[in-house]
């Protein structure tokens, strides 16, 4: 059903994955106040693949809960926004340590936690649907 504990686990995630990357800033160069890497001197290059992971991250976490009739679907599809989200964060990290010798000060934002956030939300509703599944295998059990 979609008034369970999970569901709000998963709408959470996909808030955080699709809405909180829009409104928090990944970083800031004192230059520009745009979502960019200053990579090679002045030449600013847009990262298209975090958006996109950001925003696949939330879909997949939005479409898992209408599919609470299908708990091990649910399951696995948790854990496909479990691993975008170690995608996004793998490559965040990688940004960040290559950050080095850029000409412009620049300010790390909390926009990076945000796949630490999403993933402790589906882990969350991973184990409350877990917790549903046990429950169906033992009452049918007792027919």
């Amino acid at each position: 059903m979609i008034q369970r504990i999970q569901s709000i686990y998963l709408l959470l995630a996909s808030v955080v994955s699709g809405v909180l990357m829009l409104l928090f800033d990944l970083w800031d160069t004192a230059k520009e106040g745009v979502k960019a890497i200053d990579l090679f001197g002045n030449e600013a290059i847009e990262m298209n693949a975090i958006p996109v992971l950001f925003i696949a991250s939330a879909l997949v976490a939005l479409f898992a809960i209408f599919k609470f009739q299908n708990r091990k679907l649910q399951i696995t599809l948790g854990r496909i926004v479990i691993l975008i989200n170690l995608i996004l964060l793998g490559l965040l990290v990688y940004l960040l340590l290559t950050l080095s010798g850029e000409a412009a000060v620049s300010k790390k934002d909390i926009g990076m936690f945000l796949p630490i956030v999403a993933m402790l939300f589906v882990l969350l509703a991973n184990k409350a649907i877990q917790k549903d599944e046990d429950l169906v295998k033992s009452v049918d059990r007792l027919r």
